[in-house]
């Protein structure tokens, strides 16, 4: 899921830089308020993001987060919060139904990974002999 929404962004002409002010007004409205009802204001959601898609990005471990993203560790909370609260099934949901309704999705082409094929009976732990 979180593979989508890199995707999406590679898509819609994220680089290999931070997100672009107009990426980031759009999906600014998806997200929590920075502002909770009670304590104090959240680290900011913009460059929690762009750390987040950075480390979706580059593959590389939390800890390597380059500094300019904020502390690792509170991105990396902030991810598994998100994920959790199911930020980012509504973010994907969100984007995918706008630019279905613009007519940029081509719901003709589809593609198959390795998660949804079967396995041949003896990789898939059966017992010998039972042909």
């Amino acid at each position: 899921m979180f593979a989508n929404l890199l995707a999406l962004c590679i898509l819609q002409g994220m680089n290999r830089r931070d997100l672009t002010n107009r990426q980031w007004e759009r999906l600014q409205p998806l997200l929590p308020s920075q502002k909770p009802p009670v304590g104090r204001p959240a680290e900011d959601h913009r460059r929690i993001l762009n750390g987040i898609l950075w480390v979706l990005r580059t593959g590389a471990p939390w800890r390597d987060l380059p500094e300019r993203y904020g502390p690792w560790q509170t991105v990396a909370s902030r991810f598994y919060r998100w994920r959790n609260a199911g930020i980012w099934d509504a973010i994907f949901a969100d984007i995918q139904e706008r630019d279905d309704v613009l007519g940029r999705i081509d719901w003709s082409i589809h593609f198959v990974d390795g998660t949804i094929v079967r396995a041949h009976q003896h990789a898939a732990g059966a017992k010998k002999g039972t042909l």
